[in-house]
């Protein structure tokens, strides 16, 4: 269970003040995929880093029974001077995890073959997302966070990386940010839209879609 207490975050540029999440408070149940919605903007990626405890929220407090992930296929935080390896080899001391079983995975499941033990500012972007997204499923979390897992990799990575996925999701809930609706449909039970800065949840998956779908008709009318 992941309960958000009068969660808020401000943006603030040039005096200008964006707000993605106001004073939210709510539950995502555990063992449930939910789907998390929102338009371009709205701050999505923003929120799963503050659940994750990667960005710190203006105000407010993200409460926890259970484990999360850092955001799957999130790369940025790596060591670029360190190797694949040491970097893999860093993570499975944070988490207690035996090393040599995470890094078996890690290798195998990559594909980086000798570039695995270079340094990582030698990678190229899809390197680096696909050692990211191993290292992500080779950690057992009790909820994960996926921000566009479907991007990473060509398809048949995407294929083998979606097949390993639904394999988590059937011990694990997660919180997943996708532009497909046909992966939400796949993946997720319900949804949550986010919205000028509100979390609104809906327990079919098809109702969270349709008020996505209808903001963002809302959007593009304004626009118009």
């Amino acid at each position: 269970m992941i309960h958000l207490q009068n969660l808020s975050k401000t943006y603030t540029l040039n005096g200008k003040h964006k707000v993605v999440a106001d004073n939210i408070t709510a539950t995502f149940p555990t063992g449930v995929a939910v789907a998390l919605l929102g338009r371009n903007g709205a701050g999505k990626s923003s929120l799963l880093r503050m659940i994750s405890g990667a960005m710190l929220p203006s105000s407010g407090k993200v409460l926890s029974t259970g484990t999360i992930s850092w955001p799957v296929g999130f790369a940025g935080s790596f060591n670029g001077d360190l190797t694949g390896e040491q970097n893999c080899r860093f993570v499975a001391r944070i988490y207690g995890v035996d090393t040599d079983e995470l890094l078996h995975f890690v290798e195998d499941f990559a594909e980086l073959g000798d570039h695995f033990r270079l340094p990582i500012r030698t990678y190229s972007s899809g390197m680096r997302s696909r050692l990211a997204f191993g290292l992500s499923m080779a950690v057992p979390f009790d909820t994960y966070l996926v921000d566009e897992v479907s991007a990473v990799g060509d398809a048949a990575f995407r294929a083998k990386s979606n097949r390993v996925f639904n394999e988590r999701m059937a011990k694990a809930g997660a919180i997943v940010v996708a532009h497909g609706m046909g992966l939400l449909r796949e993946t997720c039970h319900m949804g949550a839209v986010l919205e000028r800065g509100r979390l609104t949840f809906y327990a079919d998956i098809e109702e969270a879609i349709a008020a996505h779908m209808e903001n963002m008709r809302q959007g593009q009318a304004q626009q118009a």
